[in-house]
């Protein structure tokens, strides 16, 4: 009788996926890291929508959020910092969103 092996820790398996997995361009790093770095309520008003040259564009559900958001951006920026390390951008510009 042969004794069965004990299983393996899954966790380094995992890992390994998702750095494999990870966005390859700062948007893709931002959109991935947006709902946890800003929470529900914010993500639901607030969409990035494109980067260039450090500046991460978003888009607002209307105008009071462009503003407030602006107001915001300093924490927001750390927000980032803390989610996506160098890969946060510099600069937050909002907008509102088209068709709204």
């Amino acid at each position: 009788m042969t004794r069965r092996r004990a299983p393996r820790p899954a966790g380094e398996a995992f890992r390994v996926v998702r750095d494999q997995a990870a966005p390859k361009t700062g948007l893709a790093a931002v959109q991935a890291a947006w709902t946890a770095a800003l929470g529900e309520r914010l993500a639901e008003v607030a969409t990035p929508v494109s980067e260039r040259a450090g500046t991460l564009t978003v888009e607002c559900a209307d105008g009071v959020w462009a503003q407030e958001l602006d107001l915001m951006q300093e924490q927001l920026l750390e927000r980032l910092r803390e989610e996506l390390g160098e890969r946060a951008p510099a600069v937050l510009r909002f907008r509102v969103a088209r068709g709204s």
